[in-house]
């Protein structure tokens, strides 16, 4: 399989559970819900996503014909980093369109943690130390177990259904549970909303994106 990637960095994790962590982070190309072309949006299921992923033209990106040379790839990002401590991130996009075992096994031999930032609509293949699913309204979820689950809110069609949806993802079996609040002009009536929720519903915390506090990647 070629691996058509977006960008590779090592970075610090800006958000969920693992927030400030140093991680590789690995932007696969395309996404299953938004072709990533703005004429494309107003009509795409996911409407919402501030990130580039189109093409293969990124700081680290390309393509690369085998799992053993992205992994090699990857393994350089990293650089002489704390071999005991290797962690990957895949993103995207939707990671898990070309996210598959043979890469998994080929970072697992050098020594890698392996974590996932999906939206929940495939299914994970096994050998993943860590699945973050943020679901899309108006997307099916298949993915309703992993380590985290991470709603953005508001999105398109959580008008009077937020309460119940919430409710519904807290009967999955995910181990932390993050809203964070939607990006953009309304940002600080969002992040109400999300600390107003989170102190109602304690099993919830709040995610923000340190990230773009700290203005790294």
């Amino acid at each position: 399989m070629t691996y058509s990637v977006k960008e590779l960095f090592l970075t610090l994790q800006g958000e969920g559970a693992h927030a400030g962590r140093a991680a590789v982070f690995c932007r696969f190309s395309g996404c299953n819900l938004w072709t990533g072309r703005e004429e494309d949006r107003s009509s795409a299921v996911c409407q919402f996503c501030d990130t580039d992923f189109v093409g293969t033209d990124g700081a680290g990106g390309g393509k690369f014909e085998s799992p053993e040379l992205l992994a090699d790839a990857i393994n350089q990002e990293w650089g002489n980093g704390d071999p005991h401590h290797k962690y990957v991130v895949f993103t995207g996009g939707e990671p898990l369109l070309q996210l598959d075992t043979p890469l998994i096994i080929a970072l697992k031999a050098k020594g890698f943690k392996i974590g996932i930032e999906t939206n929940g609509t495939i299914r994970a293949p096994q050998g993943i130390d860590w699945v973050c699913v943020s679901p899309k309204s108006g997307a099916e979820l298949v993915q309703v177990q992993g380590d985290e689950i991470k709603v953005v809110i508001p999105q398109a069609g959580h008008l009077g259904q937020l309460p119940q949806l919430l409710i519904r993802f807290e009967k999955m079996s995910f181990k932390h549970h993050f809203l964070q609040a939607m990006d953009g002009p309304d940002l600080e009536a969002n992040r109400a909303l999300a600390i107003k929720i989170c102190q109602s519903r304690p099993l919830w915390r709040l995610s923000t994106q340190t990230h773009k506090l700290l203005g790294i990647r």
